[in-house]
């Protein structure tokens, strides 16, 4: 196919391959469905690639028959050459279809093979997740797995989980699922995370990314009403390093509930700040360890969580470890749960630590980086709070005793 040249009305604009299923935008320029809906529907581009006007996510695509038939036909005679025929795209997905399927769920012998079909729509292509959004499918969804908790029942969750996260929940869509269903469906979701089924670790990552996209529009009362349990089994996600995708989701929502006091101490009571420090003993990619230093932060704000984290005989080395090593993000709340520590449980112990730790070390080298200056002052501050003990140490005292360092009380 290399030898043949191929008509440059038959590439798309954005994938330059031969559009397999050409339609045209208001705009007038025409691009392969699957690669425009891509552009709208998982960006926030709103202009159309080639002209640069407005071009809204629920813009009309009107299929472009004539030009498919003529690529079809191209493919057709050029076989010979390699060049693979094009197959006539399937008809969209409509609402009315994925209505019917909804209805279906009422009837008991009808829930897993309708669900089982929904999941494989939802995984097709954008055009059928968008679709299944406009038909009301995530509230279905929610409704269907708070029917399952109701009843103890276990099968379709893994499905229904796994449409959620295909799919995913409208922020509009979620407030207005809280403000006519209450709590019920953190409940459910809790009870999942704490069931025994198979694939587990799928379900229970799933589970947890649901409630990440939940809580991140959840209102204040309700993360105000989140009950021991539910931390308990956050947490238990974070001990079973279930998958990837899963730990994530679980920091995002131990961070949504952090702000509130009895939250953090319900975190704490949970062993919470023991499982994030081993969590980061092992070393994760860079956004877990943004998450998790952002969550031991907050609970290094209160008593509990402090003496938690002291009681870890890894937690100041890997904290300080992290400095200058992940991103400025890292530094930030690196710096500050050290300043927490110095500043509110600053025991002997946890001083001398920090010096055989090389924490000290780290944060002399700080102040020569290019770094956020408010991080160079924090530091400054830390060093000024306990340079008495620290310039005793041999390996720091130099560092310690520089002006330029201007850590002297």
């Amino acid at each position: 196919m290399d030898d043949i040249e191929v008509p440059k009305f038959f590439i798309c604009p954005i994938s330059l391959q031969i559009m397999k299923d050409p339609v045209t935008t208001i705009t007038g320029i025409t691009y392969d469905r699957e690669s425009i809906e891509h552009w709208l529907f998982t960006s926030q581009n709103t202009v159309c690639p080639v002209t640069k006007q407005p071009l809204q996510k629920d813009s009309d695509l009107t299929p472009n028959h004539t030009l498919r038939r003529l690529i079809q036909a191209w493919c057709t005679e050029n076989a010979s050459h390699g060049v693979d025929r094009i197959p006539t795209p399937k008809p969209c997905l409509d609402k009315c279809y994925v209505r019917k399927l909804i209805k279906n769920l009422s009837h008991h012998e009808l829930q897993i093979k309708t669900l089982t079909r929904l999941e494989l729509l939802a995984a097709e292509n954008e055009r059928n997740r968008k679709c299944m959004v406009d038909a009301g499918l995530p509230k279905a969804m929610l409704l269907f797995i708070a029917a399952c908790f109701k009843k103890g029942q276990v099968s379709g969750i893994q499905e229904a989980l796994s449409i959620l996260c295909f799919i995913r929940i409208p922020r509009s869509e979620s407030r207005a699922f809280f403000s006519e269903n209450d709590d019920k469906i953190i409940e459910s979701l809790t009870w999942v995370l704490g069931c025994k089924m198979e694939n587990y670790a799928t379900v229970k990552s799933h589970a947890a990314s649901v409630l990440k996209m939940l809580l991140e529009e959840a209102s204040s009362s309700l993360l105000e009403r989140l009950k021991p349990e539910f931390f308990e089994r956050i947490v238990g996600v974070l001990r079973e390093r279930i998958t990837h995708q899963g730990i994530n989701a679980a920091l995002q929502v131990l961070l949504y509930a952090c702000p509130w006091g009895r939250n953090r101490k319900m975190m704490v009571e949970s062993c919470a700040v023991f499982e994030l420090i081993e969590l980061e003993l092992g070393s994760p990619e860079r956004r877990t360890t943004e998450l998790n230093l952002g969550v031991l932060f907050h609970l290094c704000c209160c008593a509990e969580g402090r003496a938690q984290f002291l009681s870890h005989r890894g937690s100041i080395a890997v904290v300080a470890k992290r400095i200058m090593r992940v991103s400025p993000a890292v530094d930030d709340r690196a710096i500050m749960i050290l300043s927490q520590i110095c500043k509110f449980s600053g025991t002997s112990m946890a001083i001398q630590e920090m010096a055989d730790v090389k924490a000290v070390t780290k944060l002399c080298m700080l102040l020569q980086a290019d770094c956020a200056p408010y991080l160079k002052d924090k530091a400054r501050e830390i060093l000024r709070s306990h340079s008495d003990k620290w310039k005793k140490s041999p390996c720091i005292f130099s560092s310690l005793s520089s002006p330029e360092f201007q850590v002297s009380s």
